[in-house]
């Protein structure tokens, strides 16, 4: 058996995490268009996944609370950075960015944002090489996520570059988020902590007065579970655990790439969740994202 800190081990190892994250996030998204379908809109999903995620997680931070620390022992500066770049704003700018531009331009310009600046930021931040063969993979990765969209990704109107920019906001955001969990050496409970309890305590009072719980409410049962279940605990919580170790394995470099197999994976959860069958450039694009990250990660080591 191979050992386990050996670096083919650990690569897997991350990869395995990343994976998780990804996977979780398509089934999130795939799972939004099944609560859109049972009259659900963006700020119920985002209540859901900010308030549900914060109160899971609430009870952990405050075993973990010393006088003239943050939440989970993580210093209030970064505490709130990090709730900034991966909380309300982050949720806020992907959200908005639907109501102006079409969803295959929010699937294909934020994760390609994400790896690309994350890319750049772990260079500029964390020393991490910018390798020829990384680069190539992450052009790979774009091309493949261009494909998976097909020719809806050239709808639009002129409102559309409102929303283009939102996602970009966004990628850029979630990118961040990922360097500095690296270079602030954050654990990936802390992390999630934080930025869960923070998000949930900033989105949930507005979202209670403004909006209301109506549409909650008025889902069947067995909707309303599986949306706490996915919404709040797998992608507020998990998911966020799961990337945190990625990040910590392979670095943040290497992490990012995996959010560009989250629209592969929101078509191929898609088929159970919402009887949608993906067409033959929807697969050949996933099939070009895979191999481009793949080639990332299979190249060099970090500096």
């Amino acid at each position: 058996m191979a050992n386990e800190s050996s670096p083919r081990a650990r690569l897997w190892l991350g990869a395995f995490y990343g994976a998780a994250a990804a996977t979780i996030w398509g089934g999130q998204l795939a799972m939004s268009r099944a609560g859109a379908g049972a009259g659900l809109d963006g700020f119920d999903v985002a209540a859901l996944r900010g308030g549900i995620a914060g109160i899971a997680m609430l009870p952990w931070l405050l075993s973990r609370k010393r006088y003239g620390r943050g939440p989970g022992l993580c210093p209030w500066p970064r505490v709130l950075t990090l709730a900034a770049v991966a909380g309300p704003l982050f949720m806020i700018a992907s959200m908005a960015g639907f109501h102006y531009a079409p969803l295959p331009h929010g699937a294909v310009l934020q994760p390609s944002m994400m790896v690309l600046t994350s890319m750049f930021l772990s260079a500029l931040l964390l020393g991490e090489a910018l390798q020829p063969r990384r680069l190539l993979g992450a052009g790979a990765i774009v091309c493949g996520l261009a494909l998976t969209a097909g020719p809806a990704l050239l709808q639009g109107d002129r409102l559309t570059p409102i929303g283009d920019a939102l996602f970009l906001l966004a990628g850029a955001q979630f990118a961040l988020y990922s360097v500095l969990s690296r270079r602030w050496n954050v654990p990936p409970m802390q992390a999630t902590g934080a930025v869960t309890v923070v998000a949930g305590a900033f989105f949930l009072p507005p979202y209670l007065w403004f909006h209301g719980l109506d549409n909650l409410l008025a889902l069947p049962l067995s909707m309303a579970i599986a949306q706490i279940l996915v919404q709040g605990l797998l992608t507020g919580i998990v998911s966020l655990i799961a990337f945190g170790r990625a990040i910590q394995i392979l670095g943040a470099g290497r992490a990012t790439l995996f959010p560009a197999l989250v629209p592969g994976a929101a078509i191929l959860l898609g088929i159970p969740l919402v009887g949608e069958w993906p067409t033959h450039l929807q697969l050949g694009g996933l099939a070009v994202v895979t191999a481009g990250l793949v080639f990332s990660l299979s190249g060099g080591r970090r500096a």
